[in-house]
């Protein structure tokens, strides 16, 4: 049996080295819509951000692959701004006043009232 030069082992090892590991996946840039001519391409949509992310490929590729592009704001801006902002002055906890049942709101007095009935 003939040994293998050591060069050539260390090229069969190197050869074999990305077969077990994962390849690292380059993020898509989402779309804000679909597009109108699709060329016969599969698009899905997951949603990142609160809004609908486009991209091309399967269904449910993980959100960690999918990335906004960088111009676009991630959260739609909204035209109306806020000029004001009504504040409510919190009560005093110590000046509101129990609500007490009437006697005919009370259980017992409706209880009777149904027996009566039947």
């Amino acid at each position: 049996m003939r040994k293998l030069p050591p060069i050539a082992l260390a090229v069969w090892i190197v050869m074999l080295l990305p077969v077990g590991m994962p390849n690292a996946q380059a993020k898509q840039q989402c779309s804000a819509a679909t597009p109108s001519n699709t060329h016969g391409r599969w698009w899905s949509y997951r949603l990142i951000d609160g809004r609908k992310c486009w991209y091309e490929g399967k269904p449910m590729l993980s959100k960690s692959l999918l990335e906004w592009p960088k111009e676009a704001s991630p959260q739609p801006v909204s035209a109306a701004k806020v000029t004001t902002a009504v504040t409510e002055k919190p009560g005093n906890p110590l000046d509101s006043q129990a609500w007490a049942l009437k006697d005919f709101d009370t259980f017992e007095a409706r209880w009777r009232e149904r027996v009566s009935m039947q």
